[in-house]
């Protein structure tokens, strides 16, 4: 039965892995190095800044991109790339794997012994090649699954997990802070207490990150405990790393940061090596290795033989001193491990080389809502007891195959949990975000009305006197939607909701009260309504004065953030009442819980009434007079 279990996911990852290939493939083929740059999947030109000796027969170059440093990117750390030239001449190529990455400079692994001659010539680029390593290491996962399922003192944890087995809890802990409110102290009991699994689900602005950073550290209090901090993002695993080391708990960051603060820096494992008092002897034997290595490149192919030995026992030696260093690196790495509480890491990087052996009493999974579960059986492999943390009424997995999600890879194990075994769950119910009118709906449709908000926020509005709720009616306004390539635009909409935008604009500046100008959001589903309100707002002189406080992107983007002021234009508006992604209300419900103290969400009610999600919050909005018509606000 366990082994059909993963037997099934298998068969649902290699779907996805043949749809998310012919999705790349779509993208790539025959385009230039100029389009690909544009999409974020080349660096070009690039210039190598540096050489050094990398780990065991690796050559590791340093590359900085030199010119459209502005351009977004989709490489991370551990992505597979080849580095190419003029990407004329298929010979000149080489693939390798990113090693450090920051916003314009990144260092490459090679399987090689020197650079060739081509990469002295010509410009250079680096392409980001299909991602089969993430798809290795779920497929791996699940293989050992299987056989740790097969062994005859099955695993308790794959059992709970799989087959209903019934968690285990020890009721005799008793954690109470004052720093928790009720159902935050709850789920850290529920944590400590649990044999093999908790479940927390924490809603918008409930404090989940707080709540789980208390329990972790109550967790690193009880004995030779080991555990393992893992999400699905980099961002997101930064925040814990942040948070926990705030607490004063030796963590260690494995893998390359999305960004490198000051308060992150001293927990990444790079900082922590070089901080090492061994490093001095490394460092020497790298330079020695270097030399060797010089010395080698001294000799061309095209000398005789006696120089041909010569340079091959030059580079011989070189790699004598690799493996040494690669053994030093490894003991210094493990004497860190060793000493360290908490180990964070993305979902595939907890598989890095240097934790891939190491084994955890506790591995918390966060924002598990978003993890697609053949990624989460890495971690959960390599511990006793698993802490899922996150939203399945928030965003789910990125997944290119609607087989694969229909037949259950969109089922996040999160999900599975929260139906299968009720009494591993605590609900976070007080939320510190939202005015209670803002917060009212997402309750009722998503959370059964059991989120309260918290006294501080139930009533915050703007300025005295300004709603904190409205939903304004474009219908019969002939702000008729647009195809715009695969997306959608609605330009009559975003121009009004500009205009709205301005007006407000105007009355929190000249009131008194506001002592600092509010935070301020404008969203869409649609990347191309998205491109039309950016370039909008950049035509308006008095909104751009407040750029820096105000933001314009798609829902996704606004995950996990808050602002003061949320605009959401939502874009649809044709007569056969189609509304494409606005189906997906669990991403409307990130979109809407954004907000703190005020919320506009504009729309064309006629056609958004076919769907019972939207005009059920129209019908709320009209029960706090909150439902405008777009009429009231265009001048006649």
């Amino acid at each position: 039965m366990i082994k059909d279990y993963f037997k099934k996911l298998q068969d649902l990852l290699n779907i996805e892995r043949k749809a998310d290939h012919q999705a790349y493939l779509k993208l790539t083929e025959n385009t230039s190095a100029a389009d690909r740059r544009t999409l974020g999947l080349t660096w070009y030109p690039i210039a190598i800044r540096n050489t050094e000796m990398g780990r065991g027969d690796y050559l590791t170059i340093e590359v900085e991109r030199t010119t459209h440093q502005d351009l977004s990117q989709q490489f991370r750390f551990g992505s597979s790339v080849v580095l190419f030239s003029n990407h004329d001449a298929k010979a000149d190529r080489i693939d390798g794997v990113i090693t450090h990455l920051n916003r314009n400079k990144m260092k490459i692994s090679l399987r090689l012994d020197e650079l060739p001659d081509w990469t002295r010539n010509g410009k250079l680029g680096i392409d980001l090649l299909f991602d089969n390593n993430s798809y290795d290491e779920m497929q791996n996962a699940l293989k050992q699954a299987v056989l740790l399922s097969e062994n005859d003192s099955a695993n308790k944890l794959i059992g709970v997990l799989t087959s209903g087995e019934k968690p285990e809890f020890n009721n005799s802990v008793d954690f109470t802070s004052s720093e928790l409110n009720s159902s935050q102290q709850e789920a850290v009991n529920k944590i400590l207490s649990a044999k093999q699994l908790a479940v927390i689900h924490g809603p918008p602005g409930t404090g989940k990150t707080t709540t789980l950073v208390q329990a972790i550290k109550a967790l690193s209090k009880q004995d030779g405990q080991k555990i393992l901090v893992v999400a699905p993002s980099n961002t997101a695993v930064d925040l814990l790393t942040e948070k926990l080391s705030e607490e004063g708990l030796n963590v260690i960051r494995v893998g390359n940061p999305a960004r490198v603060s000051e308060r992150l820096v001293h927990a990444t494992l790079d900082f922590k090596m070089a901080e090492h008092p061994e490093m001095k002897s490394i460092k020497a034997l790298k330079k020695q290795a270097n030399e060797y290595k010089n010395m080698a490149h001294k000799y061309k192919r095209s000398f005789g033989k006696a120089e041909r030995d010569q340079r091959k026992a030059l580079f011989d030696e070189a790699h004598k001193i690799g493996r040494e260093i690669e053994n030093s690196e490894q003991y210094i790495i493990n004497n860190l491990f060793n000493s360290a509480q908490i180990i964070t890491a993305t979902l595939v990087g907890s598989n890095h080389y240097t934790v891939k052996n190491l084994n955890y009493n506790t591995v918390v999974i966060d924002e598990a809502g978003q993890a697609l579960e053949p990624a989460c059986w890495i971690p959960i492999l390599k511990a006793e007891k698993v802490i899922f943390a996150g939203d399945h009424f928030q965003l789910s997995p990125t997944i290119k195959s609607n087989e694969a999600a229909k037949s259950g890879l969109g089922t996040t194990l999160l999900e599975k949990m929260i139906n299968l075994h009720p009494e591993a769950v605590i609900l976070l119910n007080e939320q510190y975000r939202m005015n209670c009118q803002i917060m009212g709906y997402s309750s009722k449709v998503f959370y059964g009305n059991k989120l309260i908000a918290n006294s501080a926020v139930t009533n915050r509005v703007l300025f005295s006197g300004e709603a904190p709720l409205m939903f304004i009616d474009t219908s019969g306004c002939g702000f008729d939607e647009k195809a715009d390539g695969t997306s959608t635009t609605n330009p009559e909409e975003a121009v009004f909701l500009l205009k709205h935008l301005n007006t407000l604009v105007e009355n929190i500046q000249n009131n008194a009260s506001l002592n600092k100008f509010p935070s301020i959001a404008v969203i869409s589903p649609y990347k191309q309504q998205v491109h039309l309100l950016k370039e909008l707002m950049l035509a308006n002189p008095d909104l751009i004065k407040q750029a820096d406080k105000i933001s314009i992107n798609t829902i996704d983007s606004f995950q996990g953030q808050e602002r003061d002021i949320v605009y959401i234009s939502l874009t649809r508006s044709n007569t056969d009442g189609i509304i494409g992604f606005l189906q997906d209300i669990r991403r409307m419900n990130v979109a809407m819980t954004r907000a703190k103290k005020k919320l506009v969400i504009i729309g064309d009610g006629s056609t958004l009434s076919r769907s019972v999600f939207y005009n059920d919050f129209m019908k709320y909005a009209e029960d706090f007079n909150a439902y405008h018509s777009a009429w009231e606000f265009i001048e006649t």
